[in-house]
């Protein structure tokens, strides 16, 4: 197998190296360490095994390197979640929630389900109307709910065989007892 000479200056090496000890962030830091032990003519096999990387994902480092400088190499995710509301809207849809019924603020025509308890489905249109957000699933309405201290209520299931007349006679003995 036909092998690339991979050549650095000795400067390259040392930017390189000065950069993987200054480094504080994980990622970059592998990065520069595969980036590194390639220049100084290791195996790929070897560095995979030292980094834990893929062959694909070193050769683009050593792309970007060539391409970049030490720039290229630096990790540019950003991390975090995708809040869609800041913590200041968080809080005041949390006032609105416990301050208000679906009906009170949406009106009648819009909770017609449930106008007394909020839902996905009420919180969704709020959301929409009073912030201009829209969440793509029903479950990130659900995580916003619970973040604003409100669980979900199921309603009580009523079996087929029961017998409003039975619990009729049922209260009313209760009554007189």
């Amino acid at each position: 197998m036909n092998r690339k000479r991979i050549t650095l200056s000795e400067a390259q090496r040392n930017d390189l190296r000065a950069a993987y000890s200054e480094c504080r962030d994980g990622a970059t830091k592998v990065r520069f360490q595969a980036v590194l032990l390639y220049a100084n003519g290791r195996r790929v096999e070897d560095i995979k095994e030292i980094t834990g990387c893929s062959t694909t994902s070193l050769l683009e480092w050593w792309r970007h390197y060539r391409a970049q400088g030490i720039a290229g190499l630096v990790d540019k995710r950003f991390g975090g979640n995708s809040a869609k509301l800041s913590a200041k809207q968080v809080q005041d849809l949390q006032k609105h929630l416990h301050q208000y019924t679906p009906a009170q603020l949406l009106g009648e025509e819009t909770s017609q389900d449930s106008p007394q308890f909020w839902t996905p489905e009420t919180l969704a249109v709020l959301v929409q109307r009073r912030y201009g957000v829209v969440y793509q699933s029903a479950t990130s309405y659900r995580t916003l709910l619970k973040k604003c201290g409100l669980t979900r209520q199921r309603p009580a299931t009523q079996y087929k065989s029961r017998s409003e007349a039975r619990v009729l006679d049922f209260e009313e003995m209760l009554e007189k007892n």
